[in-house]
């Protein structure tokens, strides 16, 4: 039996022996769960939710990968949050890839893996559909909050930098054909089929008229390896999250065309996935995780903590990067490379203020929309269902509300509206068909 198939039978045997709650009674559960943490909170201001009040569990175990917008994951450990919420048992553990990531949930956190994790926003929607996984086998998860906005960047290898490529890839089309041409294999690197590093540099392609399917071809790289493959020339053009692009420029290996920010600004990236099992059976728990996740956000937003959370990270037990590969980029201070730099900018990772925290379900309706547009799924999906299955927007709002959080940090609405890209083109969430029509570029037959 192979490993991949191992897991699997594991995972299912994990999952026969806990019963499902309906998501009706599971959702009556939560209003009071919530109300019990706002009332310890009152009782202990200090934070000691481990009393009668607190949560089912003490201990889950939390995956990441070495990126900057793991850090609200790394603070709430470091800084005690987890702790503080009842949770002093958490564990947030290193992974080696997003297929790693994906693999350990679907194990779970009983059968040596893990129960949620730092995740590419569209990850907990292809391990609920089964796209991803061993076999096709659906392990049911929830995105109970987005970890953090835009910084994440494109970046080009020197062979190019005479074309000057920025968010207008264009200049690459005929590069691209001619090194064709020539017998030699174009390679663009994301980091996770259908993940957000591998919409962004579909889009980008696109838009400048290059298909993503027929004129290059598209690798799996994990985050970490990236700048090490681009120096041995494994490829042309890859999208990751920081501080790999920020290495890459400082190792003078490669150029930044775009932050994807300047693709779509204060996009949503990252997210927190819990296993639905793990949810259901712990809800309390569950606000426990959110309520620390938060904080930590909060924290991270801080312009007056940047310096000390670049240290943080940067510890070798956690991303083994230098200050110096993290701190300009977490600021907005952008040194693409190829005699380009910009100070100040609005590119900065965001992680709390104005609802960024908040899963809008309208985001994940994008999120589908794109894997709809790439294949991933038929164009005949429900997006809608799916969207009200997965996303628990309704848990971050119990924990928003029982952490205090202001009323300008809690969007009134599931939906952030109609969305434009760098190119012109426009997302309406109530209608994504539209959408996929006005694209010239795609594998959906609409």
């Amino acid at each position: 039996m192979t490993m991949d198939a191992q897991s699997s039978t594991k995972a299912a045997a994990v999952e026969a022996g806990h019963g499902q709650p309906t998501r009706r009674s599971f959702l009556g559960g939560t209003v009071s769960a919530a109300a019990l943490f706002s009332a310890a909170k009152a009782v202990f201001p200090g934070g000691a939710f481990a009393q009668g009040a607190g949560p089912e569990t003490s201990k889950a175990i939390l995956g990441y990968i070495a990126l900057i917008d793991a850090s609200p994951l790394v603070i709430a450990k470091e800084k005690g949050l987890f702790a503080k919420y009842g949770m002093p048992d958490v564990e947030v553990v290193k992974q080696a890839s997003w297929g790693a990531t994906r693999d350990n949930l679907v194990l779970g956190g009983a059968a040596n893996g893990i129960d949620g994790a730092h995740i590419l926003s569209p990850t907990p929607y292809l391990i609920s559909t089964g796209k991803v996984t061993q076999n096709n086998q659906p392990t049911p998860m929830y995105l109970l909050a987005r970890l953090n906005y835009d910084a994440q960047a494109i970046s080009v290898s020197n062979d190019y930098k005479d074309l000057k490529v920025t968010v207008d890839a264009s200049p690459l089309k005929a590069a691209f054909a001619e090194r064709k041409a020539a017998g030699k294999e174009v390679k663009v690197a994301m980091t996770f089929p259908g993940g957000t590093h591998d919409l962004w540099i579909r889009y980008w392609l696109a838009a400048a008229g290059i298909d993503p399917d027929k004129d290059v071809s598209t690798i799996v790289v994990p985050p970490p390896q990236m700048v090490a493959n681009m120096k041995v020339g494994t490829m042309d053009a890859f999208c990751v999250g920081e501080p790999w692009n920020e290495q890459l420029v400082n190792q003078g290996i490669g150029f930044t065309a775009c932050t994807t920010g300047e693709i779509w600004k204060r996009h949503p990236e990252k997210a927190l996935g819990m296993r639905a099992d793990w949810v259901d059976r712990n809800p309390k728990a569950a606000l426990a995780l959110l309520m620390a996740v938060m904080e930590a956000q909060q924290w991270c937003e801080k312009v007056e903590n940047k310096a000390e959370l670049a240290t943080i990270v940067g510890k070798r037990q956690w991303f083994n990067v230098p200050v110096a590969d993290i701190i300009g980029r977490l600021k907005g201070d952008i040194n693409y490379g190829n005699g380009r730099a910009a100070t100040g900018t609005d590119q900065q990772m965001k992680f709390w203020t104005g609802g960024v925290s908040y899963p809008f379900k309208s985001h994940d309706t994008w999120f589908i929309t794109e894997d709809i547009r790439w294949g991933k799924y038929e164009p005949t999906m429900d997006i809608k269902a799916w969207v009200d299955k997965v996303n628990r927007e309704d848990l971050w709002r119990e924990a928003a509300k029982a952490i205090g959080a202001a009323a300008a940090d809690v969007p009134a609405s599931t939906s952030r509206g109609v969305e434009t890209f760098f190119d012109g083109k426009v997302f309406d969430p109530a209608d994504p068909v539209g959408y996929l029509k006005s694209l010239s570029i795609k594998r959906a037959m609409v």
